[in-house]
């Protein structure tokens, strides 16, 4: 068995957080390139990237009469454009602004026949220069970028195997570039509340759509948003009033006031002698903290059944 500081690798956001800043940036590029091409879908399930055996992948893009696709290969460091006709394009992933990255990723589009228009300024980030315009973010570290797929692998992994406990409706497990995150969302089936909340780059009706049923949401985050460490987190939408007094698992989770939200850090989870028993601890405890509270019907929407496939 590999030592668990092989498979849950340490990623101390102080460490890589210029690289995690440029990263973000680049994976708003070709993420806004799926959403230009991509039919809409409820809760922008349309708009986000996929955690892949190499790194993150938008998946098959229609283009006309093609399809393409865009994968962040974080073991060859380079952004893969592929096409369905064969044609393909590498570009290094390497110290680069992000003005220089939107050119060359454009340029790449362009010379394989799918020209793309985006939007030039970021999502979510409060204050974002234009893509266009940045030639402030243009740190990249492979070794961390690396590690934070490593990491993405396993949590992946963890979040698919949590999902599969639920018979509602429940988001893929999926990487929203917007927010820098990782997610997996079980819906209660009910109606929400008319969201008010706002996010920089965001039309305010795309923010009360994505939150118009009620939702217990769970996800990872490298760092930043509001924390300077990498951290797990579970909310539920809208709160309920006994949602942050609730026992939640493992010791290290706590409730953030702040943030309105479930935090357990990256490292307590790495660090533990059974790292996915902790993380499921805090995702199913976080889950039954927002279902037990808003009395969602869970008899209805649980699964106890067998979870694992046997062949013979």
């Amino acid at each position: 068995m590999e030592p668990t500081n092989a498979v849950w690798p340490e990623l101390p956001y102080s460490a890589w957080r210029e690289t995690c800043q440029t990263l973000h940036l680049w994976t708003q590029i070709v993420g806004k390139i799926r959403l230009a091409r991509t039919p809409w879908l409820n809760h922008s399930w349309h708009v986000t990237l996929y955690v892949t055996s190499r790194g993150l992948t938008t998946s098959p893009i229609p283009h006309g009469p093609v399809s393409f696709q865009m994968e962040f290969d974080f073991t060859t460091h380079a952004l893969v454009i592929e096409v369905s006709d064969g044609a393909s394009r590498r570009i290094p992933l390497q110290a680069r602004s992000v003005a220089a990255f939107h050119t060359v990723v454009m340029s790449a589009l362009t010379e394989l026949g799918l020209s793309v228009s985006i939007q030039d300024r970021p999502c979510e980030i409060a204050g974002a220069t234009p893509f266009t315009e940045d030639h402030t973010h243009s740190a990249y570290d492979p070794e961390y970028a690396h590690r934070f797929w490593q990491v993405l692998v396993q949590v992946d992994r963890v979040f698919k195997q949590f999902r599969s406990g639920f018979l509602g409706k429940a988001s893929p497990v999926h990487f929203f570039w917007g927010s820098f995150d990782l997610a997996v969302t079980r819906f209660s089936g009910r109606r929400a509340p008319l969201f008010t909340g706002k996010a920089p780059g965001l039309d305010q009706a795309v923010m009360q759509e994505a939150y118009s049923h009620e939702v217990s949401s769970a996800g990872f985050w490298p760092g930043g948003g509001g924390i300077d460490y990498a951290a797990f987190y579970s909310y539920a939408y809208p709160t309920p009033a006994q949602f942050k007094a609730h026992p939640v698992q493992p010791a290290a989770a706590a409730f953030n006031e702040t943030l309105g939200e479930f935090l357990l850090p990256y490292e307590a989870v790495r660090t533990a002698q059974d790292p996915d028993a902790a993380l499921l601890a805090f995702l199913q405890s976080t889950y039954e903290a927002a279902a037990v509270a808003a009395q969602w019907d869970r008899a209805a929407l649980e699964f106890t059944g067998l979870r694992t496939s046997k062949s013979g």
